[in-house]
């Protein structure tokens, strides 16, 4: 699909985002309840008791999306206010997709140097963020740099007594989990036995090499701009030396020998032909820059021709979309629904777990004349559409489920939670 540059500012005036009441204000009754004299027994309630906030104001459902536009998509630091069309996108997609209420909160007064553009200061932001958290249910922080990203969601995260999540870390992670456990499927293999080639070492690279460790990958190495992050290597700190490996490999290419699996959320062109022919037999290639793939699709199909391969990118306009949007509505739909104070690793692998098993379920009709094309569980079809209805009751189940299980929400009744969701999905206003 191509996209004019007038069409896509047309689409933008006025901005993505606009408040709505959930309560009819049409005569003096509804305005004293709505406000003076009838709001104070709401404030007296919270103040009495802290769980009004939940019942009695908008917070059960509410997410901030938070940035301060130091890594803005593919675009890099252009600073805050550069930051609000994706924002709104994003609190676009929370609703139309998982029926969650998002408001962007861009924050231009959080660098070291003063300036809206620059490092990150990532003391300045965390306060920010415990200033207006009493607001929301949530936290979703976005194209925040890395390494102070870590530091921002770590401590945010301790802190904060509601959910926190940074989508660039850990929403490309889970997707990439949810096709690699797909791959092993349709290839015979378990992750514990793959060896698995990551290029990129930012906030994606590292969340993808976590949660594929987490499920049981063994052999995962890392790669950066200058190669494989080997424990022999001198110059690393932080989650590099963490996930460092004791190897020989130097390059790239030396670590593409063999490997069953690439992962690149890295730059544009920067695998070759040869280190695709250099794979293990069927192998994955997830090649995720955007706009821009690591290598092209066509390219690994002219290199492999008629041998069996899966192929996947970042891109909509090639199958196996690695979309973030099939995981932080629902994530957090589920996490928002049973009250979690974090979201853990098992609720993400259980996301995970979700849309691998539904892609391997028959589509829709629906969905299919959405798309206009067959899609059956196969190479050309391993992680499900953003468009597909079924995700809003299959991810969050299984997110609900696990944040109960690992005790990051109160132990509850989820036995009817399947049927509310499915209640909720028919009668919400769906993508309007």
């Amino acid at each position: 699909m191509s996209l004019k540059t007038e069409d896509i500012l047309n689409y933008h005036i006025g901005g993505k985002i606009g408040m709505r009441t959930t309560k009819k204000l049409t005569g003096p009754a509804d305005l004293s309840l709505a406000y003076t004299p009838g709001v104070a027994v709401a404030v007296k309630e919270i103040a009495r008791d802290r769980e009004g906030l939940f019942r009695y104001t908008a917070k059960n459902n509410l997410v901030a999306v938070v940035s301060d536009g130091t890594a803005i998509l593919g675009l890099g630091d252009l600073g805050a206010e550069a930051s609000i069309p994706v924002m709104e996108g994003k609190a676009v997609l929370f609703k139309a997709f998982g029926d969650v209420d998002g408001w962007s909160v861009p924050v231009n007064h959080c660098r070291m140097d003063g300036k809206n553009t620059g490092k990150t200061d990532p003391r300045r932001v965390i306060d920010t963020v415990m200033a207006i958290a009493p607001m929301y249910g949530g936290i979703n922080l976005e194209d925040i740099a890395a390494p102070a990203c870590f530091e921002i969601e770590d401590q945010l995260d301790a802190m904060l007594d509601i959910p926190v999540f940074h989508d660039d870390q850990w929403g490309t992670a889970v997707i990439t989990l949810a096709a690699a456990m797909n791959y092993c499927h349709l290839s015979a293999r378990s992750l514990g036995e793959l060896k698995i080639v990551i290029n990129g070492a930012g906030a994606a690279g590292m969340r993808i090499c976590e949660m594929l460790k987490a499920a049981g990958a063994r052999t995962v190495m890392l790669c950066d701009t200058k190669g494989v992050i080997r424990t022999d290597r001198t110059d690393l700190t932080g989650k590099k030396k963490e996930h460092a490996f004791k190897t020989t490999d130097s390059t790239l290419s030396d670590a593409m020998k063999g490997a069953h699996m690439f992962i690149g959320v890295s730059a544009a062109n920067c695998l070759k032909p040869a280190d695709v022919l250099s794979m293990a037999a069927y192998p994955a290639i997830f090649a995720m820059a955007n706009p821009d793939p690591e290598i092209k699709p066509e390219d690994v199909a002219a290199t492999l021709g008629k041998k069996p391969y899966i192929m996947a990118t970042g891109r909509s306009d090639y199958p196996n979309q690695v979309n973030n949007v099939l995981g932080f509505p629902f994530i957090f739909r589920g996490a928002l629904d049973v009250r979690a104070r974090t979201i853990s690793l098992p609720m993400k692998v259980a996301a995970a777990e979700a849309l691998a098993a539904l892609a391997r379920k028959p589509v829709p009709a629906e969905v299919t004349r959405l798309y206009g094309t067959n899609l059956e569980f196969g190479p050309g079809y391993i992680i499900p559409k953003p468009f597909d209805r079924r995700l809003f009751v299959e991810v969050p189940a299984a997110v609900a489920q696990a944040a109960v299980a690992s005790g990051a929400a109160p132990k509850c009744d989820l036995s009817g939670y399947r049927a509310a969701l499915l209640e909720r999905d028919r009668t919400r206003n769906f993508l309007k």
